[in-house]
């Protein structure tokens, strides 16, 4: 399982961010895949997942209208829109993998390197 994601950045506040995570050596429409964040000095936070087919999407309760995950079975690639950047979304962004392929009870077994964005004037 390879995972890179992309797209991560300097950017100012209330501007839009797409993160790319590119899908190899695993059949990507067999499984779920999710978003993970890590802000500077804290943990892990889940911002969302998506099922297999891209019909089941669910969101962090603080990450709901500004965060839209989306993913191209075609192209093997997974993507999260940002819009309204705010400063406490500086983090490292990590897409990973699901166990299976619906977007409920799954667990993350395979995780990107993360890319990096920095949320600021």
């Amino acid at each position: 399982v390879q995972l890179v994601e992309s797209g991560g950045g300097l950017v100012q506040p209330g501007g839009s961010l797409r993160l790319s995570c590119a899908a190899s050596e695993f059949t990507f429409d067999d499984y779920a895949m999710a978003w993970v964040r890590q802000a500077p000095g804290k943990g892990l936070e889940w911002v969302s997942i998506i099922s297999w087919n891209g019909v089941a999407t669910y969101y962090a309760k603080s990450m709901e209208g500004r965060f839209t995950i989306s993913r191209d079975n075609t192209k093997n690639t997974l993507y999260l829109q940002i819009n309204s950047l705010k400063s406490e979304d500086t983090a490292v962004y990590y897409c990973a993998k699901g166990s299976h392929a619906q977007a409920m009870a799954v667990m993350l077994d395979y995780w990107g390197q993360g890319t990096h964005v920095l949320v600021s004037s």
